[in-house]
């Protein structure tokens, strides 16, 4: 686990309970490698008993990092939600990138990343 995320709590926008989907990948991953992960699903579900939440104001806790893996389209939502909920950094994934939203998120404060946490972070 990198140390720079490994203190970090980290929520999956577009977390999925099927295993061809990327949304599904980078959530049980990082559940496996140990990471304080959240899934964000509007339509809900669960991987590896991990319920995920329809929103991420429903999160109890605070959170550090979020990962988009949803349609460009939803992503202004998103990053809405992140700033609502203090979110420091969002990674969006190749295919969940959106010039309006990195725009939105930077103006915010919130470290905007496109590219993949995965492969950036070496997790895969």
């Amino acid at each position: 686990m990198p140390n720079s995320y490994k203190n970090k709590t980290i929520a999956v926008f577009g977390a999925s309970q099927d295993a061809a989907k990327y949304g599904y990948k980078i959530f049980s991953t990082l559940l496996r490698k140990g990471f304080v992960v959240y899934g964000i699903n509007p339509k809900g579900g669960s991987v590896e008993g991990h319920a995920f939440f329809t929103s991420l104001a429903q999160v109890p806790s605070p959170v550090d990092v979020a990962i988009m893996v949803i349609p460009p389209a939803a992503l202004l939502p998103a990053v809405e939600q992140c700033k609502a909920k203090g979110v420091k950094e969002i990674w969006f994934q190749p295919g969940a990138q959106e010039d309006t939203a990195f725009v939105l998120a930077t103006a915010a404060g919130i470290k905007a990343v496109n590219a993949c946490f995965m492969a950036e972070n070496d997790l895969w």
